[in-house]
């Protein structure tokens, strides 16, 4: 199975930096893709950024050219680089990794999530 711990989160002015970082542990066999997610007070959960496999990025539009995803694929860790922070981003973020682990005997698909890390800006 896998175990997700996130890092990272806090507090800190508009215009400011964040470095978030997902540490995944377990048997796992293959990482499939890395992302984080986020949900703010009354929204629902979207995808920030995703790095699969294959090394290619993708962003939602909000974050385009102030957050920068990246993956060590020997540490099974991934990290968002927050830069130019606005009070919009304000929200939990969760680590979110799609791998293939062994799990009750049998090598399975496992889609998992950390527990969220608070990110707020004030402005």
């Amino acid at each position: 199975q896998v175990q997700l711990v996130e890092s990272g989160g806090g507090l800190v002015q508009a215009g400011g930096s964040l470095r978030l970082s997902c540490a995944a542990s377990g048997s796992i066999v293959r990482i499939t893709s890395m992302g984080w997610y986020r949900q703010a007070p009354g929204k629902q959960r979207e995808l920030v950024a995703a790095i699969p496999s294959s090394g290619s990025t993708n962003y939602t539009d909000s974050v385009k050219g102030r957050f920068t995803i990246s993956r060590d694929y020997a540490k099974r860790t991934v990290y968002l680089q927050m830069n130019s922070l606005k009070p919009e981003d304000t929200a939990v973020y969760y680590c979110n990794v799609f791998a293939k682990a062994w799990g009750y005997g049998a090598v399975r698909e496992y889609d998992s999530w950390g527990p969220g890390t608070q990110v707020a800006v004030s402005s």
